[in-house]
């Protein structure tokens, strides 16, 4: 089976490799949209996110929502995987985490719209749901 020139470039689809240790390790890797003159809207979901509180290193449990319109890219997904599961040792409030994952999916693929939400687990009573969006929209 020959490998299409347009994902030549993916490192991680179809091979065996390890779980990065930080965000900051992880590649978020990209391929080319076949319909980039066409508005469609793709969803990922990632109902077992796990992360750290910061202040007292107990795991915190989430739902991730993904949505974007992409541009002239979409992520592929094992590198999202890859990089959603490397959270699990970062120490971060869950705000952070939602506004981290927008600004590196922007900054990966440069989406038209892209919409970031995370629903976590209730942690003392108290269930936290953060959303960011980019492009954002002026205060009203």
């Amino acid at each position: 089976m020959s490998v299409r020139d347009d994902l030549k470039d993916l490192s991680l689809l179809g091979k065996p490799e390890r779980l990065p240790s930080s965000p900051s390790e992880a590649r978020l890797e990209v391929f080319p949209n076949h319909r980039p003159g066409r508005r469609y809207w793709v969803t990922l979901n990632c109902p077992e996110f796990t992360s750290l509180c910061p202040v007292t290193g107990q795991p915190d449990s989430a739902k991730i929502v993904i949505r974007y319109v992409p541009g002239e890219t979409c992520v592929e997904t094992k590198s999202l995987k890859f990089y959603l599961a490397s959270f699990r040792n970062e120490p971060s409030f869950n705000e952070e985490i939602v506004n981290r994952i927008l600004d590196d999916l922007v900054k990966a693929m440069n989406p038209r719209e892209i919409v970031v939400r995370g629903e976590f687990a209730p942690r003392g009573g108290i269930q936290l749901t953060a959303e960011a969006s980019y492009p954002e929209s002026p205060a009203s």
